[in-house]
C-alpha cells in the first residue's frame, strides 16, 4: 500500500511551542511506554508501520521542515518537498506526480492519502487500508473518510452518506458549512470528513491535468508558487459525483488547538511547573529551564517556550491564531537534520545561539560574508574544520570564525556550542553552503 502523510500547517494554533518552522506534528508531547516523549509525526509513523511493516509511505511537506523530519525519523522516507505553501489540493497534485515520477508507482495503483496529526488507535490504520483496496477496486473515482460527529463543527467538511452502512456512496458533500447548516447536515446523518481519502494514482493526475493544465512533477515543482491557493476538498472533493466513504467508528480526534490536545495528554505537567491545590483542570506544557507557579486557575492551559508564554482559558485558546499573527515572528528554537538551536539572546548586532548537535551529525560546511561567530565548547566532543583545516574540541574550547571563512563543526559524541554571531546585518540569507 501506498500512504502519503500530509505534512502542512502554519504553526499558529500550538503557539508558542510551535512556529513555521516546526508545525504542531513535530512537538514531542506524548508519552511513550519507556518514559520518553514522541511527536504527532513520531506516532503516527510508527504507527502506520507496526499496522502494516510493509506499507509504503511518503511524507508531503514544505521545503523548510526538511531538517525537522530528518531529526525526528531519519533521512530514509521519501519526501516530496513544496516549494512554498500552497494548501492541500496543489500538495495533493505535486505528491501524485512525485509518486507516479519519481518513485514509478504506476497510475493504475491506489494512494492513501492521510494528514500526520490527527490522534488514532491502531483500528483507524485497518480502515486506511480498506480505503486504499475500495479505491483499487472499485468503480468510484474517490473513498472517503467518514467520522461519527460529536457537534456541529465549523471546522470540518461535511460528507452526506447515501445510507447507514458501512461502505456506501455519497449524496453531497459540503466544505466547512455554518454552524445551521452543520446541524442540517448531521440530523441527515452525516459524518465529519476525516481528512483520509484514497483514489488510484492517475486521477490525480488527471486533476491536476484539468484544473492546472500540466501534471509531470518537474514542471508542478516549477510552477508550484503560481498555483492558486485551494484546499484538495474545494477544488475537487465538492465537485466530484462518484465518491464512496467509508464510516469510521473508532477513536479519532482532531488535535488542532491546545483545548483538543490536552485532551489526550497523559499528565497535568510537563517540565518544571507546579499547580496549586485549587487549580482545576489545568495542563501546563513548559521546554524553559524556569520554573512556572499556578495559583488557583481552572480549566486553562499555559505553554512556555523560546518565542513566548501562553496562559489561556482552554476553550479561548481555538481562537489565538490572529492574535498570534501579529506577534514577532522571529524562530528561536528550530530541531535540524544534525539536532537543534535555540536563540537564547538577539541584540543589536549581535546574536547568541544555543546549538546542540547530535552524536555522529555535523553542520553544513558554509560561510558568512557579513558577520564573525565565535564557537564555546559547552560540552562533548568533536572536531571544526575552518578552511580546510581540522581542529579537535572539547569542552572549554574556543574556536573564531572571521567572516568569509568557510567553516563547520563535527560531532563524535553529543555537542553543546554556544555560538555568538556578531555584525550589523545578522540574516538566515546571509550563508553560502560548500561541498564537504
Amino acid at each position: 500500500m501506498n500512504i502519503v502523510l500530509l505534512s502542512g500547517g502554519s504553526g499558529k494554533r500550538l503557539w508558542p511551542l510551535s512556529n513555521h518552522v516546526r508545525s504542531k506534528q513535530f512537538i514531542k508531547i506524548f508519552r511513550k511506554a519507556d518514559g520518553s516523549y514522541e511527536s504527532m509525526l513520531q506516532r503516527m509513523y510508527r504507527q502506520i508501520l507496526q499496522a502494516d511493516p510493509g506499507v509504503s509511505v511518503t511524507i508531503a511537506a514544505p521545503k523548510e521542515q526538511v531538517s525537522v523530519i530528518h531529526n525526528q525519523i531519519g533521512d530514509g522516507v521519501p519526501l516530496c518537498l513544496e516549494p512554498c505553501r500552497r494548501d492541500t489540493f496543489p500538495a495533493v497534485v505535486l505528491a501524485s506526480a512525485f509518486l507516479h515520477d519519481q518513485q514509478g508507482v504506476s497510475a493504475e495503483d491506489a494512494v492513501v492519502f492521510c494528514p500526520v496529526d490527527p490522534y488514532v488507535e491502531p483500528e483507524y490504520f485497518l480502515t486506511l487500508k480498506e480505503l486504499g483496496n475500495l479505491a483499487a477496486i472499485g468503480d468510484e473515482s474517490l473513498v472517503l473518510l467518514g467520522i461519527e460527529p460529536d457537534y456541529p463543527s465549523e471546522k470540518y467538511g461535511y460528507i452526506i452518506p447515501e445510507g447507514s452502512g458501512e461502505r456506501v456512496g455519497v449524496r453531497m458533500f459540503k466544505e466547512k458549512p455554518g454552524r445551521k447548516e452543520a446541524e442540517g447536515y448531521i440530523r441527515q446523518g452525516a459524518l465529519w470528513n476525516g481528512g483520509a481519502f484514497a483514489f488510484r494514482l492517475g486521477y490525480g493526475l488527471k486533476k491536476a491535468q484539468e484544473r492546472i493544465g500540466f501534471s509531470d512533477y518537474e514542471t508542478l515543482s516549477r510552477k508550484y508558487g503560481e498555483l492558486e491557493k485551494t484546499s484538495f476538498d474545494y477544488a475537487v472533493v465538492e465537485k466530484e459525483k462518484s465518491i464512496q466513504v467509508v464510516r469510521f467508528r473508532g477513536y479519532w480526534k482532531d488535535l488542532g488547538t491546545w483545548n483538543t490536545l490536552t485532551e489526550t495528554m497523559s499528565e497535568y505537567v510537563m517540565g518544571d511547573a507546579v499547580l496549586s491545590s485549587r487549580c482545576q483542570n489545568v495542563h501546563v506544557v513548559n521546554s524553559l529551564d524556569i520554573p512556572v507557579l499556578c495559583m488557583g486557575l481552572k480549566n486553562a492551559v499555559v505553554a512556555a517556550g523560546p518565542d513566548g508564554i501562553l496562559v489561556s482559558d482552554k476553550e479561548e485558546s481555538s481562537y489565538m491564531k490572529p492574535y498570534v499573527e501579529e506577534l514577532d515572528k522571529q524562530v528561536r528554537y528550530a530541531e535540524k537534520s544534525w539536532g537543534s538551536y535555540h536563540v537564547l539572546d538577539a541584540g543589536v548586532g549581535s546574536l547568541t545561539v544555543k546549538v546542540t548537535l547530535n552524536a555522529g551529525r555535523r553542520m553544513n560546511y558554509h560561510s558568512h560574508e557579513r558577520r564573525d561567530e565565535v564557537w564555546i565548547v559547552l560540552s562533548g566532543k568533536g572536531a571544526a574544520v575552518v578552511d580546510g583545516a581540522k581542529q579537535i574540541v572539547y569542552t572549554g574550547d574556543i574556536v573564531k570564525l572571521p567572516a568569509g571563512c568557510k567553516h563547520t563543526i563535527v560531532a563524535e559524541t553529543t555537542l553543546q556550542v554556544i555560538e555568538i554571531q556578531l555584525g550589523e546585518e545578522i540574516s538566515i540569507q546571509d550563508k553560502k553552503k560548500f561541498n564537504f
